[in-house]
């Protein structure tokens, strides 16, 4: 059986380092461009792949939120498909998972 108190230390300390790291990403994106067309270029291409970094741990953290929503409200590990029980690799593997392998399918 899952020890939650583990789960929701574990969730928080990802979901502290997420937050850090999209504020870094956020800061690095508000930085000036190059005014040389090239390297203007380049910092364009860059600002795309922290955008994308930034949405990818924006997201992470929405589902950590749920995931410590679903602690609170008692259903964590219930599967919001069937209602059965999510395994416990299953949750350790993505403890922010809603549903079991089956249904996720």
């Amino acid at each position: 059986m899952l020890n939650l108190k583990k789960v929701e230390a574990q969730l928080r300390t990802r979901m502290e380092d997420l937050g850090v790291r999209v504020d870094q990403i956020e800061h690095d994106l508000r930085e000036p461009h190059s005014q040389d067309w090239g390297e203007n270029a380049t910092e364009s291409e860059g600002d795309q792949v922290l955008e994308g970094l930034e949405e990818a741990g924006l997201g992470e953290i929405n589902q950590i939120r749920a995931a410590l929503t679903r602690i609170k409200k008692e259903t964590y590990g219930v599967c919001s498909g069937c209602g059965e029980d999510i395994p416990e690799g299953r949750l350790t593997a993505l403890p922010y998972a809603t549903t079991c392998v089956n249904c996720a399918e």
